[in-house]
């Protein structure tokens, strides 16, 4: 069987949400992004999280509403209690350069070069959030590194599906379908 509730998670510019929404398309599930209940609504977005409590009971609702769905990006360190509706976790991992090229290409498409440049209204933003984000893959920020969270997915009670490296949404879709889940174990077919 194929399974209904997938978790995709991996570091930021990865292609979570990318395969997340191909992925809900591709099989009527209900596509969801932790960063809509993680952070309340503000211009510029990602200033003000979102209170635990709240998040979890927003995501609890929403999850509810659909049988088949597919949620994307990050719990760690609020999300635990979710981890009991999985029944497959996908982790992508692509080369740290190409992450932060994409990353880099989507602020611009979202932001305006304009807004990034030095003296922009998002100049020190973009940088911080660029720090940040390089910082996944060599551990020297506390929160979700690369170790952090291999060692939560390691205490997930679901498969994992590792994809690993520059593949195409295709092949990310393809690798996930054919994911079956016999018996309470997995096979990759």
């Amino acid at each position: 069987m194929a399974p209904r509730r997938i978790h995709i998670t991996g570091a930021s510019g990865s292609g979570t949400t990318t395969l997340g929404r191909v992925l809900a398309v591709e099989t009527g599930a209900l596509h969801l992004d932790t960063d809509d209940f993680y952070w309340l609504p503000t211009d510029p977005p990602f200033r003000e999280k979102r209170p635990v409590p709240d998040r979890l009971a927003l995501l609890e609702a929403a999850l509810g509403r659909a049988d088949r769905w597919v949620l994307t990006g990050s719990l760690i360190g609020w999300g635990d209690p979710l981890i009991p509706r999985f029944d497959l976790a996908v982790f992508l991992h692509i080369p740290p350069e190409l992450r932060l090229e994409r990353l880099q290409a989507r602020e611009v498409e979202r932001y305006g070069a304009e807004a990034l440049a030095p003296g922009g209204a998002m100049h020190v933003t973009y940088h911080a959030f660029l720090d940040w984000a390089e910082a996944y893959d060599v551990g020297t920020r506390v929160g979700r590194n690369l170790e952090a969270h291999n060692a939560w997915l390691a205490r997930l009670p679901c498969p994992v599906l590792r994809i690993e490296g520059d593949t195409t949404v295709e092949e990310r879709v393809r690798r996930v379908l054919s994911f079956r889940i016999l018996e309470g174990r997995a096979w990759r077919g």
